[in-house]
């Protein structure tokens, strides 16, 4: 008769196996951010080092650095969204999208660095769509100005959309460039959509 296996049996090989690679991915991508916070053009070999593997298991999980780039882009924009489903995008839509700006503005600036080793590594249109929920708000929100008759509505809800999306972005470049504060990013980037998107001839 076969006797029974024991309960406190070994775990499998390729159930650690499998713990071990995620707890290698994390902490990767946990390097990643940190050093291309810091730096933008931060090296694969100083990535790995930081996570503490070899630039070979690094590559097993990510084989080129665009990939590594585009993990890290996808995570922040995650935890980016997960902020920016608290703003409050109620009320009047000049108000909400004022918040909605701001907020967005200080996530840009925080990870600007990430941004720009992004537009460096991958193509415009995966950047954009690391960014759909984030646009699908800034969408309802401009919809319903126009609904109220508070936003423009002699362009297309796209290319008001593309211009908060571009602004975004050009604030990020000014203020790594050292030309704009975040402090006048964050009033320039609030003022410039609030006037892009008044209906023609409102003087507000």
């Amino acid at each position: 008769m076969t006797p029974r296996k024991s309960h406190g049996a070994a775990v499998p090989p390729a159930r650690t196996t499998r713990a071990d690679a995620r707890r290698n991915i994390a902490a990767i991508l946990d390097a990643a951010e940190d050093c291309l916070v810091a730096n933008p053009d931060a090296t694969v070999a100083e990535i790995a080092s930081r996570a503490g593997v070899g630039r070979v298991t690094l590559y097993g999980h990510f084989p080129a650095r665009a990939d590594l780039v585009d993990a890290v882009l996808q995570r922040v924009t995650e935890q980016a969204d997960g902020v920016l489903e608290s703003v409050d995008t109620g009320g009047d839509p000049a108000a909400a999208l004022a918040r909605l700006a701001a907020a967005s503005w200080q996530i840009v600036h925080r990870f600007r660095a990430i941004l720009a080793a992004a537009e460096r590594e991958l193509p415009p249109d995966a950047i954009r769509a690391r960014h759909d929920r984030h646009l699908a708000r800034v969408t309802a929100l401009i919809e319903r100005g126009r609904d109220a008759h508070e936003f423009r509505t002699d362009m297309p809800v796209e290319w008001l959309v593309t211009v908060a999306y571009t602004l975004m972005h050009a604030a990020a470049a000014e203020t790594s460039a050292g030309r704009l504060s975040a402090a006048d990013a964050e009033h320039a980037i609030v003022a410039t959509l609030l006037s892009a998107y008044a209906p023609p001839g409102d003087a507000s």
